[in-house]
């Protein structure tokens, strides 16, 4: 294979910017998942149920404005609103390495940041999901989330190998820093794209109420959508309560500083790394719909070597767990990310998204306290064995859908006539019943049966 062949959508410029952007993005996010739990545990000597409390304030944003932010994005231009949040992301975590040199910080000041920093980050994903169909075309989608979630592999990697020793010298509260920096260099980068990208045409009479209502319907009402969406609650609800107390448990359970902190999680990104790298290949050798159930039914269980671990020997294995839960979720993403991209007309793409990440990461602040409950009264270990076991049993939505079958991404345009080997989405209409593409609001997929 040659080298241009091999670099693909990556020889496109403003690919390449967003690429980047998504990098150095990534790598201040991955710098404050590891740092700011330990600012709390650290600096602040905060107790199991405030560190639950923290991540469930990281997370509330989807809650607070998830529905609203897809009707909102999708009357903007979505780089403006990439490089909008950026910057404001970037002011924003700045004020706590301020905050601490200045003897003010606190817990209450932690959670409102982390609250803030989570909004504005509800609407620069919506904006990011948004803005790939359009840069890349619906032709190169998966090869478009595979590059970009490859590239948040190995900042996965990178990011708490640095954040650790970074937290070990200058401390956690400055470590913030650096993200603070990457999130202005991604907002720079974003604004460097090119490609003219045509402000939305408003509707005659816009209503927030009616085009929040007009995704909910569409998601709701499709079988796939529906089923990835509820799929991805359950798992989010159970990683984050597996999250919660990870830090705890590894730092005063196994008694690990902050350098070990960051290899065990290095360890994810490695897994994270390997999953973007073969996701492609996973699916076309699966297929597209079946891989999505799959991955966390195979990978979801070895969690479960975490709470089983000692110090010594076991921490390694338990490890390789975590590095295959992250390449188990890398696969899955990218298959699903895929098909909710290709199923959803443009129009709809923000409210998809919106949607979408309301009810999945709705849940992220419920495991959050959830997990902050559970730890304060059942402890760190039975924790990490309840995450464990909700994230096995996230395959059961995709399982139990159309999703099971459908071995191909559908593709508009295909003739009614010839078999594919995508599975139906709906029950089989009579041609006389069957209305046109353009009613239907999504792209044909055929059967199976000829």
């Amino acid at each position: 294979m040659s080298v241009s062949s091999r670099l693909g959508l990556l020889r496109d410029p403003d690919f390449g910017r967003l690429f980047a952007a998504t990098a150095l993005g990534q790598l201040g996010d991955r710098i404050i998942f590891l740092a700011l739990p330990l600012v709390a545990i650290v600096a602040l000597e905060a107790d199991e149920f405030q560190v639950g409390l923290l991540t469930a304030t990281t997370t509330a944003g989807s809650l607070l404005v998830g529905l609203p932010a897809g009707a909102w994005v999708d009357r903007m231009r979505k780089r403006s609103v990439m490089i909008c949040t950026d910057v404001a992301r970037s002011l924003i975590l700045l004020t706590i390495p301020v905050a601490w040199w200045a003897g003010l910080l606190t817990i209450p000041w932690l959670c409102s940041v982390a609250l803030a920093h989570g909004v504005l980050t509800v609407f620069f994903d919506v904006a990011h999901v948004s803005c790939l169909p359009h840069l890349v075309g619906r032709g190169n989608l998966v090869e478009g989330n595979s590059k970009l979630s490859a590239i948040r592999s190995v900042t996965s990697i990178g990011g708490p190998a640095a954040a650790g020793p970074l937290v070990g010298w200058a401390g956690a509260p400055a470590t913030l820093l650096v993200s603070s920096v990457g999130m202005a260099a991604s907002g720079l980068l974003a604004f460097r794209i090119r490609k003219p990208e045509e402000k939305p045409v408003p509707s005659e009479h816009p209503r927030l109420r009616r085009d929040i209502g007009e995704g909910l319907k569409f998601v709701l009402g499709h079988p796939v959508l529906r089923a990835t969406m509820m799929g991805d609650a359950m798992f989010n609800l159970s990683l984050v309560t597996y999250q919660t107390m990870l830090l705890v448990f590894l730092r005063r359970e196994l008694d690990l500083g902050s350098f070990g902190i960051g290899l065990v999680l290095s360890g994810m990104g490695c897994g994270a790394l390997l999953g973007a790298l073969v996701a492609a290949r996973l699916s076309k050798l699966l297929g597209q719909g079946p891989v999505v159930w799959l991955a966390p039914l195979v990978t979801c269980p070895l969690t479960a070597l975490m709470p089983l671990a000692r110090p010594g020997w076991s921490v390694y294995a338990a490890a390789v767990g975590l590095a295959a839960l992250s390449l188990g979720g890398v696969v899955r993403v990218v298959a699903q990310s895929s098909f909710q991209q290709a199923l959803t007309p443009d129009r709809l793409l923000g409210r998809m998204s919106a949607t979408v990440r309301f009810v999945s990461g709705g849940s992220l602040p419920l495991g959050g306290l959830l997990g902050g409950f559970s730890g304060s009264t059942l402890g760190a270990t039975a924790t990490l064995w309840l995450g464990a076991g909700g994230m096995t049993l996230s395959f059961l939505p995709n399982f139990l859908s159309p999703l099971r079958a459908m071995r191909a991404l559908p593709e508009e345009g295909t003739p009614r006539g010839r078999a594919s080997r995508c599975a139906p989405l709906h029950r089989p209409e009579t041609r006389a019943s069957r209305p046109p593409v353009s009613e239907r609001g999504v792209p044909p997929v055929q059967s199976d049966s000829p």
